[in-house]
């Protein structure tokens, strides 16, 4: 008898930089981008932070969406599976990267259309502020 597995991700986190959007060779929209998760532990002088960088890839209309409606630094929920793939470089060195492929991107906050002291910010490709961690 089979065991069963999963390979099952849930992220939230902060969007680390623009999302750069491309059309493989036969014309399929993927989407890719890093995403911030950040943890602290201990208090006062003992406390401590981690953040953790993840590639995200997002493929055919989810790729769309995210071109369209996520920027740098929105805070959203990713729900994925893992994947690492490995190469060759030009030097023939073996290259590996753990990416996320993202099954469904949910965005946690948007872009206010104006806040008491700035300008509008409806363009998404605006720079947002230094992320918060």
């Amino acid at each position: 008898m089979q065991k069963s597995s999963l390979n099952k991700v849930i992220l939230i986190g902060r969007i680390g930089d623009k999302p750069e959007g491309r059309y493989t060779p036969n014309g399929t929209s993927t989407t890719s981008f890093p995403l911030a998760t950040n943890e602290v532990w201990g208090t006062g002088e003992n406390r401590k932070e981690h953040t953790e960088w993840h590639n995200i890839i997002a493929w055919d209309k989810l790729a769309d969406f995210v071109s369209d409606y996520v920027y740098k630094g929105q805070q959203i929920c990713i729900e994925g599976r893992i994947k690492s793939r490995t190469w060759k470089d030009k030097a023939d060195n073996t290259r590996k990267v753990t990416e996320i492929i993202a099954e469904s991107i949910t965005p946690l906050e948007w872009k206010s259309k104006s806040t008491p002291g700035k300008k509008a910010t409806s363009d998404k490709d605006e720079d947002v502020e230094e992320l918060p961690f």
